[in-house]
């Protein structure tokens, strides 16, 4: 009798062994440690980098990106082919289903480009999706790309757009609770603190390992830093770079950002050629390289566009460093003592504070004031893409996920898109001619006169590429993305 009791208990002990084994390998979570709180979780109407943190593992786009970069099919079943100049076909994936129940479909496609372009939506998305004008539905499985003028980079611009629900499109709901066909479900929101996804378990790609992720908003390096040693956090961004040897593990990957001042052209304070090239001679970008970023940032080559993308120029020197050379040019432009604001923001990218007022001592050291802003990043937003009142000059980390000068063209320079500050219809002209060039090396010619342009006028102050550096807990097992993109799909936990 009592050894059958004994074995009956020590069967009940492996079940429930087993079970909790069971239960520990699939409910598996992860906090993770993010700049700036999103502005809002509309996932097509913003450029807000805190907001793309957490869609990017809602939502999902036609096109996708591997983690080193390669283009592939996301929501597409095949690469796209090309009707004719201005018309791209997609085939659909079958099956997909966004987390409301809405099919995934033409209608959706459709949908969501009708509503990024709608110019009453005003999308800072913009600068990223050129001449979308349109999308043609032929069957439940096949939809049609239009664009106003040839693209030959359009595929890559479907990376970009994420796909919402044709019927949720119209719903003010969505910009706090997101629906996607994304490895992840909103949870909760909670306001100046977190947001919470929980799994998908109908996710069309195969269920993650990991259950629930926990994004919390921390400003400050050293909170974060300090967060990830306590083992509060699994995965911080923008880990101070000093202390990469330090916690449980550090990663970095060359990344998409470069780091610059854009200038105001036709503000009275900095309208004078003389001026802006000061300002660009002002600033030891080498200094700056090695004190902030301990080698993990390079000096740019004279210009905002990515290295490796495509348009950037190899002939573009670095500004020299000249600190007397600034400072007579300053003089004889009649500038001494001019007051230039610099419109600027804290905790959304690695040293961003740092970097600003370095940057504003460089500027006062050659005879400027500068009244220095650093604004909440919604309010910094609202502020850059503010087209009837632009900054004499704004600080941004700019991005190029779509490997094409475009993104920097139609961002920083074209008048009337995205954060330009100028008013140069000959630029502008330039610009959009090159967007639509299909012949390759017609296309690198323009870029190329483009760029040389941009760095003799002195447009903006290019300072530094930048690495991504991230850190993470002993139990995290995940290798950055080039993109920058923090993919929990991606990362799987070791208890």
């Amino acid at each position: 009798m009592n050894s059958r009791i004994l074995g009956l208990a020590a069967g009940l002990a492996v079940l429930f062994a087993s079970t909790l084994s069971t239960s520990a390998s699939w409910a598996q979570s992860i906090t993770v440690a993010i700049g700036s709180e999103p502005s809002t979780l509309d996932p097509q109407l913003r450029d807000d980098g805190g907001e793309r943190q957490v869609n990017d593992n809602i939502y999902e786009a036609l096109m996708a990106r591997t983690a080193t970069g390669e283009l592939v099919p996301g929501l597409a079943a095949e690469a796209p082919t090309q009707v004719d100049a201005r018309t791209w076909q997609f085939k659909l994936r079958e099956g997909i289903k966004f987390h409301n129940g809405e099919p995934f479909n033409a209608d959706a496609v459709v949908a969501s480009v009708q509503r990024v372009i709608d110019p009453a939506n005003s999308s800072e998305q913009m600068a990223y999706l050129g001449p979308l004008s349109g999308a043609e539905k032929i069957d439940e499985r096949t939809v049609r790309i239009i664009t106003s003028a040839p693209d030959p980079i359009l595929p890559a611009r479907m990376y970009w757009l994420k796909m919402i629900p044709a019927g949720y499109s119209k719903d003010a709901a969505i910009a706090e609770k997101p629906v996607g066909t994304g490895p992840y479900r909103f949870g909760n929101w909670d306001r100046g603190n977190s947001i919470t996804l929980t799994v998908n378990p109908d996710y069309w790609g195969g269920e993650p390992q990991i259950d629930e992720v926990a994004y919390r908003f921390v400003t400050e390096a050293g909170t974060r830093l300090s967060g990830l040693m306590a083992g509060e956090f699994d995965v911080i961004v923008n880990l101070l770079p000093e202390f990469a040897g330090s916690v449980p593990q550090a990663k970095s990957v060359s990344g998409l950002d470069t780091s610059v001042i854009i200038l105001g052209v036709d503000n009275p304070a900095v309208e004078d050629v003389r001026v802006r090239r000061a300002l660009n001679m002002a600033i030891d970008r080498g200094s700056l390289a090695e004190s902030l970023f301990a080698g993990n940032a390079k000096v740019t080559k004279g210009q905002l566009v990515l290295p490796g993308a495509f348009g950037y120029n190899d002939g573009l020197e670095s500004w020299p460093y000249d600190p007397a050379g600034a400072k007579k040019l300053i003089e004889e432009a009649g500038a001494t003592g001019t007051t230039i604001n610099l419109v600027g923001e804290a905790g959304r990218w690695l040293k961003d504070r740092e970097l600003i007022e370095a940057v504003a001592a460089y500027w006062t050291e050659v005879g400027l004031k500068v009244n220095v802003e650093i604004l909440e990043f919604s309010v910094y937003l609202d502020r850059i893409f503010d087209m009837g009142n632009r900054p004499d000059s704004y600080f941004v980390l700019n991005s190029n996920e779509l490997f094409d000068a475009d993104r920097e063209m139609a961002f920083a320079y074209e008048p009337g898109q995205g954060g330009a500050s100028n008013s140069d219809k000959a630029l502008g002209e330039a610009i959009r001619a090159a967007r639509s060039e299909v012949n390759v090396e017609k296309r690198k010619a323009a870029y190329a006169a483009i760029t040389k342009k941009l760095h003799e006028e002195a447009y903006d102050v290019p300072l530094l590429n930048h690495q991504d550096i991230y850190g993470m807990s002993e139990r995290m097992e995940w290798q950055p993305r080039v993109d920058a993109k923090i993919i929990v799909k991606e990362m799987k936990v070791n208890e």
